[in-house]
């Protein structure tokens, strides 16, 4: 029951049929499994407690992101761009990888997926660059969105799920991840040069281009959020030993950016966007799709499927480190590409809780490859990750829709090799950080 229940879900989720957004089916399934005894109450209260925190800052998140759109920073950023590489095509096509990484670590891969995308797509419109071009800045935007969501516990939901779960302090995720994280993003913009160097101009026309003050709608917003973004930054690191909610600082550094924007310290300036414009295009919907998925997720706590992890990860206990991290990755991989990350980093946890008699160092090497592979691994299909759905959902709003038969093989050969590379990384650095 729990696996129809789930799968139907999936279904909806990816159809939308009659503009059901992807929170409100998750939700639905979730009360399905409800009322049919699947979860109780007390169930979906436990699943809140763990999910909230992760779901509350990737939403203050956004909005800070959609503030700095609305205020100009993006574009402006990206006009930017375009002109300190003087028109050398395959040097902007290098630097939006790393901005991507860089916008993705400080404010999600969804705001890197909702926001950058659409906005370097606007750029190479106004360059003039053909479909093919267009197309390998745009994937590989959208791959670097979950493969560079690694540095932080508040760049994907998936970390901060995973570290307040196994009560993981900031300070130990930074150790162990940013390693792995440079290696992953090196390996990754490797991999997608070699790819899609044959599509990259050599050089383009800056003509065309206005300058990018010219783009900046609110120069206070932006000048500000240097300083917010800075201050969120050494919060996160003192939010654990001072038991501060990474979300409670997410949240304050979003209520400051709007009334910032919104002027509310000054009545006799009026606000030069509408905040509640930004209101309405924040994707609510996230809430119910963490909450929906996760306690769909937790319905299995106690089913075979959670029962064979546990044996599976038990038996890759006794093989070594490298083996344990390249194999709870790629049990992460194939289980986020088949029911999306949200529920497989959940329900992964829950099994390696499970596995009883390993060493701590076994145990935390686990929980950082189910990590690695829920961040990275889950791009391998469409469905594998939140923010690919969001993506491949404004690309088709674009015009550039992407079918499933052209994503899954690229996304295939890009994703192996770097989820690979990551987990044997992670399996000598870890080692190394322990001794």
């Amino acid at each position: 029951m729990q696996i129809a229940i789930f799968i139907l879900t999936l279904i909806l989720v990816i159809w939308q049929p009659r503009g059901l957004s992807m929170g409100f089916t998750a939700l639905g399934g979730a009360m399905l499994a409800l009322i049919t005894g699947i979860v109780t109450w007390q169930d979906v209260v436990i699943v809140w407690g763990m999910v909230w925190n992760a779901t509350l800052t990737a939403i203050a998140l956004i909005i800070i992101s959609r503030i700095l759109d609305e205020a100009g920073f993006f574009r402006g950023l990206a006009l930017w761009l375009a002109h300190a590489v003087l028109g050398r095509g395959r040097l902007l096509f290098l630097v939006s990888i790393v901005l991507g990484a860089l916008l993705t670590a400080s404010l999600t891969n969804y705001g890197t997926a909702l926001i950058w995308t659409p906005t370097l797509m606007e750029m190479l419109l106004i360059l003039g660059f053909n479909s093919q071009a267009t197309f390998a800045f745009v994937f590989a935007t959208g791959f670097i969105a979950d493969a560079a969501s690694l540095p932080l516990p508040v760049s994907n939901l998936v970390n901060l799920i995973s570290t307040d779960y196994f009560n993981i302090s900031f300070f130990r995720y930074l150790l162990v991840m940013i390693p792995v994280h440079f290696v992953a993003i090196a390996t990754g913009t490797g991999v997608i040069w070699f790819y899609f160097d044959r599509y990259i101009p050599f050089t383009y026309n800056l003509d065309p281009m206005p300058p990018p003050d010219s783009l900046i709608r609110d120069p206070l917003v932006c000048q500000w959020s240097f300083a917010v973004l800075g201050s969120l930054l050494v919060g996160y690191v003192l939010a654990q030993p001072l038991g501060v909610p990474i979300s409670s600082l997410a949240v304050s550094g979003a209520l400051v950016m709007l009334a910032i924007s919104g002027r509310w310290f000054h009545q006799d300036n009026t606000a030069i966007f509408s905040i509640r414009k930004i209101g309405r295009e924040i994707p609510w919907s996230i809430i119910g799709f963490s909450l929906g998925m996760s306690i769909l997720a937790f319905s299995w706590r106690h089913t075979e499927l959670t029962t064979l992890l546990s044996q599976s990860l038990q038996q890759l206990s006794g093989w070594g480190l490298t083996q344990v991290a390249v194999g709870t990755g790629f049990l992460a991989t194939l289980l986020s590409g088949v029911s999306n990350n949200l529920p497989a980093v959940l329900i992964n946890s829950l099994a390696i809780q499970d596995v009883l008699g390993i060493e701590p160092s076994v145990r935390e090497v686990m929980v950082y490859a189910n990590v690695i592979g829920c961040d990275l691994g889950a791009k391998i299909t469409p469905i594998g990750s939140l923010s690919t759905l969001l993506w491949l959902n404004i690309l088709a709003r674009k015009g550039r829709p992407i079918a499933w038969d052209q994503y899954i093989p690229l996304a295939f050969i890009l994703t192996i090799p770097v989820l690979f590379i990551s987990l044997l990384s992670l399996a000598i650095w870890l080692p190394w950080l322990i001794a």
